[in-house]
């Protein structure tokens, strides 16, 4: 059955017209009134929905079910990222998101590629969050990950908010430093429900400096083993080794 986010209230029994982005893809698969599809707000669980009415510009359906079913990590995990260059964030973004990652963090790092800034990198964003809700669409999840605005990584180390928004969580800075404990053996000390806050460097890693910010902030450094990844790859590798603890 397709599924489609609807970013609105969902009640069963309610009648209502998809919002433009969801219409435009009931449309683009030719569906006709009496279609089944499914619609999640990202509020919780799923609705089966009936389509009514095909218009030009809009639909209409009718919501019949509420299905309460989660698809998410028992772990909350948070994924701050060095942005890859070229189209390689769209598919960081789009594995993560399959993966069930909670948010994403793109940021700006003394060896970053791309660099973004103002409408363009605002742009970007809206662009890397419709890559999420795509693949939300795709993979069954019923929670779409917020991928926030770009920031540079020393300030958003050092904003008092954001760190204490981290506090509870496990932090942890993916290192090849001497003396990095494996990730998995963080992970196996601590309670299967805390969530955990990653982050990776982009193409040729953090410097010394990032990462020894990171550490001030208490932020741990930890290993996946003896290879050295890519920077996509180490990230998506972190956020597997989360959900296997």
């Amino acid at each position: 059955m397709p599924r489609f986010y609807c970013p609105v209230p969902l009640a069963v029994g309610a009648e209502l017209e998809l919002p433009p982005t969801a219409a435009r893809h009931v449309q683009v698969l030719r569906l006709q009134p009496g279609a089944l599809i499914t619609l999640f707000n990202g509020e919780g669980g799923e609705y089966s929905a009936t389509v009514l009415q095909m218009g030009r510009s809009h639909v209409a359906v009718r919501v019949d079910h509420h299905h309460a079913i989660e698809r998410e990590p028992v772990r909350a995990v948070h994924l701050a990222v060095g942005m890859p260059a070229n189209d390689r964030m769209d598919w960081l973004v789009e594995k993560a998101t399959e993966l069930g990652v909670a948010s994403i963090q793109p940021l700006h790092t003394a060896h970053s590629v791309l660099r973004l800034s103002g409408e363009r990198a605002k742009k970007k964003q809206a662009h890397w969050q419709s890559v999420a809700i795509a693949a939300c669409e795709q993979c069954g999840g019923n929670r779409v990950p917020l991928v926030h605005p770009v920031q540079d990584l020393g300030h958003w180390l050092a904003t008092p908010t954001a760190a204490q928004a981290r506090a509870n969580g496990i932090r942890c800075v993916l290192s090849l430093a001497e003396g990095s404990q494996p990730l998995a053996q963080v992970l196996a000390s601590s309670n299967a429900g805390q969530p955990v806050w990653l982050l990776s460097g982009p193409e040729g890693g953090l410097a010394r400096s990032e990462e020894a910010q990171a550490r001030e902030e208490g932020w741990r450094p930890v290993s996946l083993g003896h290879r050295v990844l890519r920077a996509e790859t180490a990230a998506l590798a972190a956020l597997v080794s989360t959900q296997a603890t």
